[in-house]
């Protein structure tokens, strides 16, 4: 859950409201990411003291530490300027990385046929975890080959996804 001190107790905020708050991320952060000359990933926002807020960005060559300051430094004074965060928060900027975390049904898309672990928020068949490869991606689900079985995935029910790290031995 994320925490958010609204006057002198601290609430838990609801899911619900978390959600609002990384989407608000994308609405204003989004496009200035674009603007650095950088693809937008995705963001998490992780329930500690003081609260992360993690932004994944990436361009055709990777991504360097100095690219993860450039963008820190922007969507920090942007931040401030919106009044995104009420309280202390810490602003995390990040490279996805080989094992990638899958955001959307467009990033599913894009990586078909590579593997994945998929974690879901209510049990299918018993299971909320899988393992495999993304075979088909359609609007609502996503199809994934695990142990020679097919799975189709709710995508409103993915509540985490990460590209594996493919071994290239």
């Amino acid at each position: 859950m994320i925490e958010e001190k609204v006057g002198q107790p601290t609430f838990f905020m609801p899911i619900g409201k978390a959600m609002n708050k990384i989407e608000r991320v994308r609405q204003i952060a989004g496009p200035t990411v674009k603007a650095l000359g950088y693809e937008w990933v995705g963001c998490e926002l992780q329930s500690s003291r003081p609260p992360v807020l993690r932004i994944y960005v990436d361009r055709e060559n990777g991504v360097t530490l100095d690219d993860c300051a450039v963008v820190s430094r922007q969507l920090s004074a942007l931040f401030d300027v919106e009044n995104l965060m009420v309280d202390a928060y810490q602003l995390e900027i990040s490279s996805p990385g080989l094992d990638r975390p899958l955001f959307t049904i467009e990033d599913y898309k894009k990586f078909m046929g590579r593997t994945a672990n998929v974690q879901l928020s209510m049990p299918l068949e018993g299971r909320r975890n899988f393992k495999g490869v993304i075979v088909d991606v359609s609007s609502a689900h996503v199809l994934m080959r695990v142990e020679n079985e097919n799975f189709e995935l709710p995508f409103a029910q993915i509540a985490k996804g990460k590209l594996m790290i493919e071994d290239k031995s």
